[in-house]
């Protein structure tokens, strides 16, 4: 009887002991995750993670060692890794929230409890992203792909939709129960993870570097589209695109004084309203012509050229995966992911099909690049009006972004930063910090003035970062977190998927270069 009240006695002291180790490493890694680094995980290394308590230490252990420093009047260094630079923006998907504000407010993030979202506003999220303004370049993809471009639309929907699953996937690993626990959450923990222990924080700065690329490159299209826009809508005025162009960046030059993005987040549900408005109208105008839809137009050749270039912008249309991380974990019930991802990809499929087919057999070979400029003049201002408003309200999402990607890569990385922080003391920002602003918005006019090709650049941005982030590393990462785990199909379709999305991406990429290489030595405009 002494010997069995002993063992037990022993092992309640052992489980206690192995509980606080496991407390310990796991706040632990919270701190090394805010540097940046990612222990190697597999089925031995998350054994920390057996309970929901330890779960919960690991993903928000990161704010405890923000509250002493904050106290103290240190900086506040965000919730990605100071040595990634992980943006807010993937974390909540409406826009940085720093634990304290730039007035100097300390908001207390381990009391502050955050609404979760349901499965409807999620996808409601997802549909805002895949459904944006740029499916206005489709019909102009089915004009140099026929049929094939249509298929590509399927394609590329079913595909970006596994992806997203998978990308999510590699957010959780299996504890000593075989439960799955979230032991990551964003893209940026995801390839860190995959480049551990040898390279920490490689794959968080491949990941940073994509998310520049694809968030400036769509503030460059936001501004092109403006110029190309009203310049189709008054064509009688003696103002070229180019000036539209400035016109439109100084109506954006505001955005270098954003400190959040509570101003601007209210005018998204009304900008979806107007989009969806204006798709009808469009929709509307080619049903009133269905009498004299070209079906003959419609073939299964393909332009060798420029169909490269329609990959790309039909794969840009899809790009969301950088959101999904944040989406997943704010969701109130996580396990409808899956048929949330299901459903939206499903609808957006049907609609941007459809979209572009009636688009194209209304216009034919006579289809533009923004298919609202074949109008009739009198409905072309009209539609056009609303887009330009809807862009010029869409600009500050992602120049915010990027901004904070790069003042957390290059003015916040703790003692490693290269330039002094952007903002004082008092919560100012400092003047380095206005010009770097300043400047991105106006290398976005440079950009939208010198290669004012609307198509050209989405299907460029689609095939060098669209392709990366929703094609490649989702695959990637997929293969190298779970190898143990998958099934001999999962790995043909991972691999499949990263050899066609690399062949895509590598043609798209070229013939974009190519189109707009042409384009600028000739100078031809839209």
């Amino acid at each position: 009887m002494a010997t069995l009240i002993r063992g037990k006695l022993s092992n309640k002291l052992s489980n206690a002991a192995t509980t606080v180790s496991n407390k310990s490493q796991a706040k632990v890694s919270g701190m090394f995750a805010r540097m940046g680094f990612q222990a190697a995980t597999n089925e031995e290394a998350v054994g920390f993670a057996a309970c929901d308590d330890l779960d919960y230490d690991h993903r928000h252990g990161m704010q405890m060692d923000v509250m002493p420093s904050d106290e103290m009047g240190g900086e506040p260094s965000g919730d990605g890794g100071a040595a990634t630079g992980d943006s807010h923006y993937q974390r909540d998907g409406t826009g940085p929230s720093r634990s304290s504000s730039k007035d100097g407010g300390l908001t207390n993030d381990l009391t502050e409890v955050k609404p979760k979202i349901t499965v409807w506003e999620a996808g409601w999220n997802v549909t805002n992203a895949i459904q944006g303004m740029f499916v206005l370049g489709l019909p102009y993809a089915i004009l140099h792909g026929g049929y094939l471009g249509l298929f590509l639309i399927i394609f590329a929907a079913v595909v970006c939709c596994y992806t997203g699953k998978i990308l999510i996937a590699c957010l959780y690993e299996e504890d000593e129960d075989g439960q799955l626990v979230r032991v990551r959450d964003s893209y940026v923990d995801i390839a860190n993870a995959c480049c551990a222990p040898r390279f920490p924080s490689l794959g968080g700065h491949v990941v940073n570097v994509a998310q520049i690329i694809e968030l400036v490159m769509t503030c460059i299209l936001y501004v092109v589209v403006s110029g190309n826009l009203m310049y189709n809508s008054f064509p009688n005025m003696p103002i070229s695109q180019k000036s539209w162009a400035i016109i439109a960046t100084v109506a954006l030059l505001p955005c270098a004084f954003l400190k959040n993005l509570k101003a601007v987040s209210k005018f998204s549900l009304l900008c979806t309203m107007a989009h969806f408005v204006i798709n009808v109208l469009v929709i509307a105008y080619c049903l009133s012509r269905a009498r004299d839809w070209a079906w003959d137009k419609v073939k299964f050749y393909i332009d060798v050229k420029k169909f490269p270039i329609s990959i790309g912008i039909i794969v840009f249309s899809y790009t969301s995966q950088i959101f999904l991380p944040s989406l997943e974990g704010n969701m109130n019930k996580p396990s409808e992911f899956t048929c949330m991802m299901n459903w939206t990809h499903i609808s957006a499929c049907i609609l941007k099909g459809l979209f572009a087919l009636v688009a194209y057999l209304t216009w034919a070979d006579d289809t533009k690049e923004v298919i609202t400029d074949n109008l009739p003049s009198t409905i072309r201002a009209v539609v056009n009006l609303f887009l330009v408003a809807k862009a010029l309200l869409s600009y500050p999402l992602p120049f915010f972004a990027a901004v904070e990607v790069l003042e957390k890569s290059f003015f916040q990385d703790g003692g490693r930063a290269v330039f002094p922080d952007c903002y004082g003391g008092d919560g100012r920002l400092k003047s380095w910090g206005f010009s770097l602003r300043c400047i991105l918005v106006v290398f976005t006019l440079l950009m939208a003035i010198y290669v004012p090709h609307f198509a050209l650049l989405m299907g460029l941005t689609g095939s060098l970062t669209g392709a990366g982030l929703c094609f490649l590393l989702p695959s990637l990462f997929h293969l190298k977190l779970l190898w143990r785990k998958l099934l001999w199909h999962q790995v043909f379709f991972d691999v499949a998927i990263f050899v066609i999305g690399g062949i895509c991406s590598i043609s798209g990429f070229i013939h974009s270069m190519e189109g707009l290489i042409e384009a600028y030595n000739y100078g031809v405009e839209e």
